[in-house]
């Protein structure tokens, strides 16, 4: 039997009255949480949900999305986790394209959960900490997690290339289990004693797997912190005892930028930090360990890959600028254009083997066929190079993928959109360098003949259709864009006005 859920039941019976998860005043004990999460698997099964079938998750980083998701993958139905900052055009289509026939969504953002819901089919279950306490209050516990194999999905994540269309990578039981074991085990080094931040994102996949789950299967407390504020989060480390911090580069340059305003007492509970989501500046990692006394372990995965593929792992040397070596039982090798292993040092495309990988696409075979090879090589599209130690240094993206404060920003979907507006007639979307969230969304636009358009009204026009994270705020108008032989526009190519007259922020 393997099902991710069974982690929470050895931890509860391991550790029945210690607490899983505190949100300020709010806590569960494991008890608790396995209690609540199998009252949400009777629930679902009273729902017709049956095992196979897919759940929408759009809740914030509360107690409610521990139980939820736990809950789906006890009754053996498959998580589908999304931003709560979707618009309803976004939900209806991560919904539909996983024919997601249930929704959990947060009563903050009601109207686009619901709107996206009903044009995908879908039931829509507002649920907050108290609401999801009440709608299972009455319900007995289902006894038992149902038997799930290794191979069988257990998490659907919505990611996308260069085309820009989500595409759902399928994670499975065994592939989750493992790789947060091994992160737990020989990388964070988390048990019962250790209380570890849960300011990532529990739908992005970092969050998901160095978060709640290592925190599970540890028997550690995740003390939640449902929106980031680094005053808070200091707050909360010093009234937690926090011990293990995760988080993205934004994360920490914003705690470097508040810590003049803390003593240094806030955060000697502090035992280990880890950094992924994007490349952490150099300057970042120094000006941390200075600060606070504690040294960041930077990392590399992707959504497809549960997510952790490399680490700088304790206990060895920690190399700046680099992603470290691959974790136990993944492999990792930098090839070129013909799939060819490149010599030491070169640079070529990133490719990942082992239990991490997804088993693919959800229902994409030709697009699951073009990234992971039929020997289990998955090809990241990222530019890298290996040293003499083996150590892994991201380059730069292959795809055009933007990475805004951790958040990935696809630019074809932004463009689409753009597309959709009346005087547009050509759009190239680019990441812009910006200092505190790495990268800013940029747009270039190009009007039909004699139209006229005020950069702002475009800027509001993605803005009312994309999450708050995607639409480009810096938008400007030229009267064309660099194309290449075959006419394909050429983002890398774009030229960026130097003049704030010329754009909109």
């Amino acid at each position: 039997m393997s099902n991710l859920s069974l982690n929470l039941v050895a931890s509860a019976q391991k550790y029945p009255d210690s607490v899983a998860l505190r949100c300020d005043d709010l806590a569960f004990t494991f008890a608790e949480f396995d209690a609540a999460a199998a009252r949400v698997a009777t629930f679902l099964d009273r729902e017709e949900i049956a095992p196979g079938d897919r759940v929408g998750l759009m809740l914030t980083n509360t107690p409610a999305f521990a139980l939820a998701f736990y809950g789906i993958l006890r009754s053996g139905a498959i998580a589908v986790p999304m931003n709560p900052l979707l618009k309803s055009r976004e939900v209806e289509f991560y919904l539909s394209n996983t024919g997601a026939t249930a929704l959990f969504a947060t009563p903050a953002f009601a109207a686009e959960a619901t709107a996206g819901a009903v044009g995908a089919g879908a039931n829509c279950w507002l649920v907050d900490d108290a609401e999801l306490g009440r709608l299972t209050a009455d319900l007995p516990a289902q006894a038992s997690p149902v038997d799930r194999a290794d191979t069988d999905t257990a998490v659907v994540l919505h990611t996308s290339g260069t085309t820009g269309t989500p595409k759902g990578a399928e994670l499975t039981h065994g592939g989750l289990d493992r790789n947060q074991e091994v992160a737990a085990r020989t990388l964070i080094e988390v048990g019962p004693a250790d209380v570890v931040m849960g300011c990532l994102p529990l739908f992005h996949i970092f969050g998901l797997t160095c978060g709640l789950n290592t925190s599970v299967s540890a028997g550690a407390t995740l003390t939640l912190l449902p929106r980031f504020d680094p005053q808070k989060a200091i707050e909360v480390i010093e009234r937690d005892a926090v011990t293990v911090f995760a988080g993205v580069p934004t994360m920490y340059s914003a705690l470097i930028g508040e810590a003049t305003r803390c003593p240094p007492s806030a955060t000697e509970s502090l035992r280990v930090c880890v950094s992924g989501g994007a490349s952490l500046p150099v300057q970042v990692l120094t000006d941390f360990g200075k600060m606070f006394g504690a040294t960041i372990l930077e990392g590399y995965g992707l959504s497809e890959t549960s997510p952790v593929a490399s680490f700088n792992h304790p206990h060895r040397e920690c190399k700046p600028g680099s992603v470290g070596t691959p974790v136990e039982g993944v492999e990792m090798r930098i090839v070129d254009l013909m799939g060819h292993e490149v010599p030491q040092g070169e640079l070529g495309e990133v490719q990942i083997r082992g239990h991490n990988v997804m088993k693919g696409y959800w229902n994409l075979p030709e697009a699951t066929a073009a990234l992971l090879s039929a020997d289990g090589w998955f090809s990241t599209g990222d530019v890298g190079r290996v040293d003499e130690d083996d150590y892994i240094y991201i380059v730069d993206r292959k795809k055009d993928l933007i990475i805004r404060g951790g958040f990935n920003v696809y630019p074809r979907e932004v463009e689409e959109v753009l597309y959709e507006h009346p005087v547009v007639v050509e759009a190239a979307v680019i990441g812009l360098p910006h200092d505190s969230l790495g990268e800013e969304v940029g747009a270039a636009v190009v009007l039909q003949d004699g139209a006229r358009v005020d950069p702002t009204e475009l800027r509001e026009f993605v803005k009312q259709r994309l999450a708050a994270y995607k639409y480009p705020r810096r938008v400007w108008i030229v009267d064309s864009l660099p194309k290449g032989a075959t006419g394909k526009i050429l983002r890398r190519e774009v030229t960026v006005p130097t003049t704030e007259s010329a754009t909109q922020s």
